[in-house]
């Protein structure tokens, strides 16, 4: 396991135009190094529930993710609204630069806003290795459910990917360091900002906190960056070793 750099970008997502966001993001990110570029949650259409409209169902998102991680010689992530075995998911995507494709479906699914309704819960819990990291892909809701991301000593990043809006920001800014500090791993949550066609609005909210609760990221121009530094996390986790007392559990 080495360092790697991770990039978010800060974004109003244009509604329901894919090749707007996409350009967007091109723009924004194509000069950039980066081992791994984080998107947000449906980060080419905006969160809706009108799936019918702009779910993806020719891998058209997933085809723009391989090229740019191509391109760019980076991992992509992201979520996108997408149909399949006549269902609708929210998948998370995470594209490597070699075109290798590893896929989330959103467990939790938002039911104040009835998005259960309109898409398929998923049922795996997924974990990526990706250069010596092992890292969890959760979106959104999937935040305020720690049993489902509990850490049983088989990650040591998570990554989520959200629409979360103003209305509620205090709890995904006191999650995400809760979820860090109780599993002891780096924690990357990337929010929207903007307004979306739902008139909510998004402040700019992404960061990345360390395995001790402390901010490890930094923002300049809706570029928000962060190191995951390999040796600094095995260290911390040798000297408190909080993981080993923690109770057994399946999810059913």
């Amino acid at each position: 396991m080495k360092n790697i750099n991770i990039v978010a970008l800060n974004y109003d997502i244009k509604w329901k135009d894919k090749q707007a966001n996409f350009d967007h993001i091109e723009t924004q990110l194509r000069s950039i190094s980066a081992d791994l570029f984080l998107l947000p949650e449906m980060f080419s259409t905006g969160f809706s529930m009108n799936c019918e409209e702009i779910a993806d169902r020719s891998e058209e998102i997933l085809s723009w993710m391989k090229t740019f991680a191509a391109e760019t010689n980076s991992a992509v992530c992201g979520s996108a609204a997408v149909f399949e075995n006549d269902n609708f998911y929210n998948r998370f995507y995470f594209v490597e630069a070699g075109g290798n494709c590893h896929k989330y479906d959103k467990r939790h699914l938002f039911s104040f806003a009835g998005e259960e309704k309109v898409y398929t819960s998923g049922e795996e819990r997924v974990i990526v290795n990706f250069k010596g990291w092992r890292i969890l892909l959760q979106v959104c809701y999937d935040l305020r459910f720690p049993v489902f991301s509990r850490n049983k000593k088989d990650y040591d990043a998570i990554l989520y990917v959200a629409n979360w809006p103003e209305s509620r920001i205090d709890a995904w800014n006191t999650l995400l360091k809760a979820r860090a500090i109780e599993n002891q791993s780096y924690v990357f949550g990337v929010n929207r900002i903007g307004n979306d066609g739902n008139k909510l609005h998004y402040p700019a909210s992404t960061y990345c906190f360390f395995a001790d609760g402390s901010l490890s990221s930094s923002l300049e121009n809706n570029i928000v960056s962060a190191e995951f530094e390999a040796d600094k996390l095995e260290t911390f986790r040798r000297k408190f070793q909080f993981l080993k007392d923690g109770d057994d559990f399946e999810i059913v």
